[in-house]
């Protein structure tokens, strides 16, 4: 691995290390690019997927906050490929509001695969592909 692959994998983990602190909008947008867009592709939490610009992840960020009471990233694998991060992630989070079957103060967990990848040092582009455990 290069160094500068190896510098998008530490600016990967710090990105994920700042969400599971609860940081939001302005104190996310600096792991961006100004054209960044971020696909979550369909999955039992979000059917239709989604499709978000700057603003559509800061806006995201901050009603997360209102669902999430704690969440951890522990990352199974990473693989970095030219300018791409690859990272096969298990999700758990602490939800403050009650969500299927799982009440208000319980887990959920998801199995994450996700590809980021960067110019000049800014996330550009992230595709998510997320498998939630039944709730």
């Amino acid at each position: 691995m290069t160094d500068e692959q190896q510098d998008l994998l530490k600016i990967t983990k710090n990105y994920l290390k700042a969400i599971e602190e609860g940081k939001t909008a302005e104190e996310l947008a600096i792991f961006y690019s100004q054209s960044v867009e971020q696909i979550e592709y369909p999955n039992r939490l979000i059917p239709n997927g989604a499709k978000r610009n700057l603003n559509d992840l800061k806006a995201a960020s901050l009603r997360g906050k209102e669902v999430i009471i704690s969440q951890n990233f522990d990352i199974q694998k990473s693989y970095v490929i030219g300018n791409t991060v690859i990272l096969e992630t298990i999700w758990t989070a602490k939800i403050a509001v009650p969500i299927g079957q799982i009440p208000s103060g319980g887990q959920m967990k998801a199995y994450f695969a996700q590809f980021i990848e960067f110019e000049d040092g800014k996330i550009v582009r992230q595709r998510t592909y997320d498998c939630f455990e039944p709730f």
